[in-house]
C-alpha cells in the first residue's frame, strides 16, 4: 500500500500537520479518537456478552410508521 512512499515524505507530511494543527490539538485528537475507540469496544464487548443493557422506556414514537391511509394519499400523489 505504501510501497511508492518514501521515510522523507512521511516526515515532511507529520511536519507540515503539526505545523497547521499543532502539538496540544493533535494530542487532544488522539486522546479523543483513543476514548472513542475504546467506547466502541466496550459497547461491542457488552452486546456480545449480552449486556447490552436495558432500551430506554420514555422514547418518542417513530417517525418509521407509517399508516395505511398515509400510505394511500402518498401513492395518489406519485400517480397522477
Amino acid at each position: 500500500m505504501l510501497s511508492g512512499v518514501s521515510i522523507w515524505q512521511l516526515l515532511i507530511l507529520l511536519v507540515i500537520v503539526v505545523l497547521v494543527f499543532g502539538t496540544r490539538r493533535l494530542g487532544s485528537m488522539g486522546g479523543d479518537l483513543g476514548a472513542a475507540i475504546r467506547n466502541f469496544r466496550s459497547a461491542l464487548s457488552d452486546e456480545d456478552d449480552g449486556k447490552g443493557g436495558k432500551a430506554p422506556e420514555n422514547l418518542p414514537p417513530s417517525t418509521a410508521a407509517v399508516s395505511p391511509a398515509s400510505e394511500k394519499t402518498r401513492d395518489d400523489t406519485h400517480a397522477g
